[in-house]
């Protein structure tokens, strides 16, 4: 539809070769209650300057209209600037006569528009839920010619990045390269001491996957085709996947349906009569976790069920305690959540025989001292937010310093030994028979 954008928002002068003659880019809004729009639209120098040595316009006749002034123009013409050096008798706009002051206060309008190049905009934006206040364009030398791209700002916070391309018969296409909110949302956590400044949009937190990210039904974050990021709205919506109100993968993940990642399958080796963890973290706070069993030697799946004896399930994974050598097989740790669900982990579990491992305790008893582990340490290690990794290396860094305290008492016991032997031996006397020195 015809309309006028007829406020003028913002201008950036483009430099060119010849400082005298920049491209003038303008951002004008339409001042319509009904109409909504902006329009980007470029100009010469050339024709701003043929515009302003031009006629001027003012109203007259009945009506009184615009019309085209076709009288005599004062002299200095108005418009112009006071110079010392081409005028001394008007040094500056006080020295001007009353009949320009008074022609200037009625004439303040040229009759001549500025006409845009091409004679159209070279960007428009309809009915769109902002409008165009800024505007900064960068002229780039590009494999098949330079284009001017332009960065245009708009009153909610949005930077629109666009191209216009020239076409024949002096069309042009307009292609929005991106369309960016650089303005995040945060949340202010305040106390007596301090403000903390959160960031609502933590999109990271959700993994890499698009189940994951569809399963978190999170509304600031939405699956792009490659990872899990900030959700803006956009007339751009092919890559983006979302569904906050059933979140269900299966509708927005058909690609991922043949590339879910399998746990791992690992080997749990425990001792009979003792306890031992399995470890399963949820990866959504929606999710429920249930334990299947699969029984060596059967082919039957059990579900295990909260309260069971010897089994206490965690937050952070499974303890069995008094360990039988029936509680050996698969253990699945399976996360339900909405209709769709996935094993987080695998474990196979081998409960060894007690009067096995006092046999090996036995033939070699200097190995096993710190095997033995109790349910306070094991259930200290899910609750204290440590893992059966990082519980085991923290055991290996204990033992670790234990032998480094035993090797200053060892260099100690050589060091007596040599000093004694010196004094029994001095340099000059020989050795007495069947002794050595230790030096």
């Amino acid at each position: 539809m015809d309309t006028h954008f007829d406020e003028l928002e913002d201008i950036f002068l483009l430099e060119t070769k010849d400082p005298q003659n920049p491209v003038i880019y303008g951002v004008f809004s339409t001042s319509s209650s009904v109409f909504r729009g902006s329009a980007v639209c470029v100009y010469s120098m050339a024709s701003i300057r043929a515009a302003f040595n031009g006629p001027f316009a003012h109203k007259e006749s009945p009506d009184y209209r615009w019309m085209e002034y076709k009288g005599k123009i004062p002299y200095p013409r108005p418009g112009t600037c006071p110079s010392e050096t081409y005028d001394p008798l008007h040094k500056s706009t006080r020295d001007f006569p009353d009949d320009v002051v008074s022609f200037m206060r009625t004439h303040q309008l040229m009759w001549e528009p500025v006409m845009p190049i091409h004679r159209h905009p070279v960007f428009t934006r309809i009915n769109a839920p902002y409008r165009l206040k800024k505007l900064v364009v960068d002229r780039v030398d590009a494999e098949d010619g330079q284009y001017d791209v332009l960065h245009l700002g708009t009153d909610d916070g949005r930077v629109l990045k666009v191209v216009s391309i020239p076409k024949e018969n002096w069309e042009t296409e307009e292609i929005i390269l991106e369309e960016l909110n650089v303005f995040k949302q945060v949340l202010f956590v305040s106390s007596d001491e301090r403000v903390v400044q959160l960031p609502v949009q933590r999109c990271e937190l959700y993994g890499k996957a698009c189940v994951d990210c569809c399963l978190a039904r999170d509304p600031y974050c939405a699956w792009d085709g490659t990872s899990c990021t900030n959700y803006f709205p956009s007339n751009k919506r092919r890559a983006r996947r979302q569904d906050v109100r059933y979140g269900d993968p299966w509708s927005q993940c058909q690609d991922m349906r043949e590339g879910l990642e399998t746990a791992e399958l690992k080997t749990v080796y425990a001792v009979e009569t003792n306890s031992t963890f399995l470890e399963c973290i949820p990866r959504s706070p929606q999710a429920t976790i249930k334990w299947i069993i699969q029984p060596s030697h059967s082919q039957t799946s059990i579900e295990l069920v909260p309260g069971e004896e010897n089994l206490i399930h965690m937050q952070r994974g499974l303890l069995l305690q008094h360990l039988a050598s029936a509680n050996a097989g698969l253990y699945l740790c399976v996360a339900y959540e909405h209709s769709f669900s996935r094993t987080l982990a695998r474990y196979e579990l081998h409960v060894i025989p007690q009067n096995h491992m006092l046999k090996v305790q036995n033939t070699h008893p200097g190995n096993y001292a710190a095997s033995p582990r109790s349910y306070k340490e094991l259930h200290l290690m899910g609750v204290s937010g440590l893992t059966a990794d990082e519980y085991c290396e923290h055991l290996w860094y204990r033992e670790k310093r234990q032998k480094q305290k035993l090797r200053p008492l060892k260099w100690k016991v050589s060091e007596n030994r040599k000093a004694r032997v010196r004094r029994q031996n001095p340099p000059n006397e020989p050795l007495n028979r069947g002794e050595t020195a230790d030096f």
